[in-house]
């Protein structure tokens, strides 16, 4: 297990000095992992928290970010679109913005489904089985998610701090860096932990006062 957390002091010392080279060598210590999965675990209790104290972000964060998202890539296209052919001219970064976007879109849309439950549901399969079963395969959704999260949390921001650390600009703009947006993965995906956890929270109670486990799960309901 101590090889598990090697190279740490390097990764809290980078982290101290705000040195992103420096943290983008020190993330390919076997520590990346485990404190990844603690800081993913950590800020995603974070967000429950606020969500808590802030019904309406827990009732339409994720769609707020997914709408104006979505509603930025089509104002983007459609005026681009209109100035290349009409006027000829077009803003360098009207190609490049877009697909940082529906990165966005995309993974925060993800986070949302599964708080709706629309991933791995199986309703018809999990209602023949019994409370026990349902149970189980419940609490196995919420490990299968809480472990693709931390894969794809500590890979994107392995991605994110070489992109800070080789000052990638967003090609088209002068000032604009890409780590900023591609810092939105591992953010979506620890929103979606908080989502399981959350999950997880209501279906324990459920679980012991007898109430329904699976639900019919709609795409776009709440």
């Amino acid at each position: 297990m101590t090889g598990w957390f090697q190279g740490t002091g390097d990764i809290m010392s980078a982290l101290m000095a705000g040195n992103s080279w420096m943290l983008s060598q020190a993330m390919n210590e076997p520590a990346a992992w485990p404190l990844g999965l603690a800081a993913m675990l950590a800020l995603a209790l974070l967000i429950l928290v606020f969500y808590r104290f802030s019904p309406w972000s827990e009732r339409n964060l994720e769609k707020t970010i997914m709408v104006v998202s979505y509603l930025a890539i089509g104002g983007i296209i459609f005026v681009e679109v209109f100035r290349r052919f009409v006027l000829s001219q077009q803003v360098p970064w009207s190609t490049t913005l877009p697909p940082f976007l529906f990165l966005i879109m995309t993974y925060f849309g993800c986070s949302y489904n599964v708080k709706l439950r629309t991933h791995l549901a199986f309703a018809e399969f999990r209602n023949a089985m019994s409370r026990t079963g349902q149970m189980a395969c419940l609490m196995l959704d919420a490990l299968l998610w809480t472990g693709f999260s931390w894969v794809v949390v500590v890979t994107s921001t392995k991605v994110a701090i070489n992109s800070a650390a080789n000052f990638q600009i967003m090609l088209g703009t002068d000032n604009v860096m890409q780590w900023w947006f591609l810092l939105s993965v591992p953010l979506a995906f620890t929103t979606l932990v908080a989502r399981v956890i959350e999950n997880v929270l209501a279906d324990i109670a459920n679980f012991r006062s007898g109430e329904t486990l699976i639900t019919q799960a709609v795409i776009g309901g709440d």
